[in-house]
């Protein structure tokens, strides 16, 4: 029977979405007022004054004015913030820091503004109220939902509130919803990982679960557990469970083992959140691409990937990019971040509307011998060589080998295997074809004898997650890099004995 939450929320789901269709069928326009209002608001801070923003009257004037920077770039400006100084690169002070972890600059801070935390929350929200009016499927809203987080405790440091983002998000969780969410406060605030997903699973066991949100990895761990704990499939356990929400990381790779996992199959939302923005959320069930968040205090930058380390690469605005490209995401946020490049490289799937996919880290890929290789490539590869097969895969990374004992240097693929697994050649095989037939480089270094294909070192069960623990980053919003450049992560699966 459904409940009167359940109801309701159909009739809000049509109201907020007929309001986002005002926005969705005006892109180029709705850019141009976010561009114009940002500008505005920050031509008094110190960075628009340093910047000259009071002379900026377009997209070509910024392009002048500010340069692309990463964080690192940034960083002497958010120095100030963090140590309490107002307007520096957003009028006032933030509400927020969301504390992350770098991979070259250690901690960042990245500032969450008044302006910039509704949108975050926002979009969450429709992203749930799109998939209610488009399927028409609102009775998991009466019962228990759950996102795997990090801790909502925040420390404060010179009158601003410091914690993960998705600690900060869940002190936003609506009125409506407080009563569904999970786990416990108390639960949600143990940081060993490990422990904490323990008590989650002891409490969420007795509850009618009808969401799970999360990393897929992690979500995958707490899964393992319920499985353990009771020898039944989690859609066994949980038989109301029929939504799956999940961000971070493309879900393709783990799909096969979710559904294995669950025991059938569940409808999913893909989301696109950062600390330093909510960029895209999932807007059909039957499309491919998240629909690109043009209203949210976001003015977006393009720059193709195949020229971002030139010396003065096209910056390119919404009106300009094409299908099917790779490009890195820049942007300027009402946060406070300007020309900022997130890492995040994107391809567009549709300019009507604007769908985009993460392509992968325009820091995460492999081009030790020209072949450029990106993450996308790598998990498309894979995906079509297991549906081949009946090769479960649980996680993976790869790097490139460039000297071997014997033979030609080649990637080196390493993968924690969900079944047993004695013979792998035939996987290898599957996957190196399905790489050269996606990226011509790769092609060209295979049949030129400058590569050798790919081979597959097997990874112990849970290897992956001891090595994430052993560096520190089990957990939360932590993510296994799918590429890498050099041999870091391979040298510490060898290092901690993870090979099997």
């Amino acid at each position: 029977m459904f409940s009167l939450k359940a109801l309701l929320a159909k009739p809000f789901a049509s109201f907020i979405i007929k309001k986002e269709k005002q926005w969705i069928d005006n892109p180029i326009e709705t850019q141009e007022n976010v561009f114009q209002e940002l500008i505005s608001q920050a031509t008094s801070t110190a960075f628009g004054t340093d910047h000259d923003f009071i002379s900026v009257n377009n997209h070509t004037d910024f392009v002048k004015r500010v340069p692309v920077r990463d964080y690192e770039d940034l960083k002497p400006y958010v120095e100030r913030v963090v140590a309490g100084e107002p307007d520096v690169l957003w009028p006032g002070k933030p509400l927020y820091f969301a504390k992350t972890s770098g991979t070259t600059s250690g901690a960042k801070y990245i500032p969450l503004t008044k302006e910039s935390m509704p949108t975050h929350v926002t979009a969450a929200r429709n992203a749930i109220l799109s998939y209610i009016h488009e399927t028409g499927n609102s009775q998991f809203v009466s019962g228990k939902m759950i996102f795997l987080q990090g801790s909502p405790v925040l420390h404060e440091q010179n009158g601003i509130q410091l914690g993960r983002l998705s600690g900060i998000v869940a002190h936003f969780v609506p009125q409506y919803l407080q009563k569904n969410r999970m786990p416990s406060w108390e639960t949600n605030c143990i940081e060993d990982w490990e422990t904490k997903v323990e008590a989650i699973v002891k409490e969420t066991l007795p509850e009618n679960m009808t969401v799970i949100s999360g990393i897929p990895s992690w979500v995958q761990m707490y899964f393992e557990k319920i499985q353990q704990k009771t020898g039944q499939k989690v859609g066994d356990v949980f038989k109301n469970f029929n939504l799956f929400i999940f961000g971070g990381v493309n879900y393709e790779p783990y799909r096969a083992k979710f559904e294995n996992l669950i025991g059938r199959k569940v409808d999913s939302i893909e989301l696109y959140p950062a600390s330093e923005g909510f960029f895209a959320y999932q807007y059909k069930q039957d499309e491919k691409g998240m629909l690109l968040l043009l209203n949210a205090g976001i003015f977006y930058e393009f720059i193709s990937a195949d020229t971002f380390f030139d010396e003065n690469p096209t910056r390119l605005t919404l009106k300009d990019v094409q299908v099917g490209v790779n490009y890195v995401m820049v942007i300027s946020t009402n946060a406070g971040l300007w020309a900022y490049n997130v890492g995040d490289t994107i391809m567009f799937t549709s300019t009507k509307p604007y769908r985009v996919i993460v392509s992968g880290r325009i820091k995460h890929f492999i081009s030790a011998f020209g072949e450029h290789v990106i993450g996308k490539e790598v998990e498309q590869a894979l995906k079509e060589a297991i549906e081949a097969t009946d090769f479960q895969i649980s996680e993976f990374t790869v790097a490139p080998q460039i000297t071997p004992e014997f033979g030609l240097p080649f990637h080196e693929w390493f993968i924690e295997f969900e079944n047993e697994v004695s013979d792998v050649s035939e996987l290898a095989v599957k996957i190196d074809q399905a790489l050269q037939n996606q990226n011509s480089y790769y092609f060209d270094l295979i049949k030129g004898n400058v590569l050798q294909p790919l081979k597959i070192t097997m990874v112990k069960k849970n290897g992956f997650q001891d090595y994430m623990k052993s560096i520190g980053k089990l957990g939360g919003q932590n993510k296994l890099p799918r590429l890498s450049n050099d041999r870091k992560i391979a040298d510490k699966i060898y290092d901690l004995n993870l090979i099997k």
